[in-house]
């Protein structure tokens, strides 16, 4: 059953964040062996090119990168002073904090929704492709399902959401219906509300 455009539906997901807590939620933190430091830092750089002129302050060589388990096999990446940098569930693709894409808004690929679908993504939903094809939406960066995705919105200034892409622009507009990205992580969930992994 598919609801109104824009909104949940039954096969819904459950948001990563919407109850997190470092407190509940963090089971262990642990300092990542250096190949796994490299590698990580090596996947960071593929996704996210522009982060080469500011990775060395996010994740300095000297300092060990720590990485903290969460429930729902969800991987928090954290910076020296455990501010929460990047996550990721399972073998996704490391996905970065709202705060850090608000701190350098042209880190990763963005595409922009419509304002209808604000207050939905702000309660946790998927994006459904209708709201990537209205006149004021834009989905011109070509990014093929699995791919990290920032979501800006009509009429704001700052990005409410950080995602995965689940069809591709040109799935979407063939096809509007079904979700077009996942919402890992919106403005005011727990992630938001909880920056850091002490």
């Amino acid at each position: 059953q598919g609801g109104p455009a824009g909104m949940a539906t039954a096969t819904q997901t459950q948001p990563w964040f919407k109850k997190y807590s470092p407190e509940e939620s963090v089971s262990s933190t642990s300092q990542c062996k250096s190949s796994l430091a490299r590698s990580i830092r090596a996947k960071l750089l593929e996704d996210y090119p522009n982060l080469e002129e500011v990775i060395d302050e996010l994740l300095p060589k000297k300092q060990p990168t720590v990485v903290a388990k969460c429930q729902n096999h969800i991987q928090l990446l954290l910076g020296p002073d455990g501010e929460v940098l990047f996550f990721q569930q399972r073998d996704s693709c490391w996905l970065p904090t709202l705060r850090l894409v608000h701190r350098f808004p042209s880190i990763g690929a963005t595409w922009r929704v419509d304002k209808g679908a604000v207050k939905h993504i702000l309660g946790g939903a998927n994006i459904f492709g209708g709201g990537f094809i209205h006149e004021t939406a834009d989905m011109s960066t070509h990014l093929e399902p699995g791919k990290p995705v920032i979501i800006m919105a009509e009429g704001r200034r700052h990005a409410c959401c950080v995602g995965i892409v689940k069809k591709s622009p040109d799935e979407i507009r063939e096809n509007p219906k079904g979700v077009g990205v996942e919402n890992t992580h919106y403005l005011n969930d727990g992630l938001w509300s909880s920056p850091t992994v002490d």
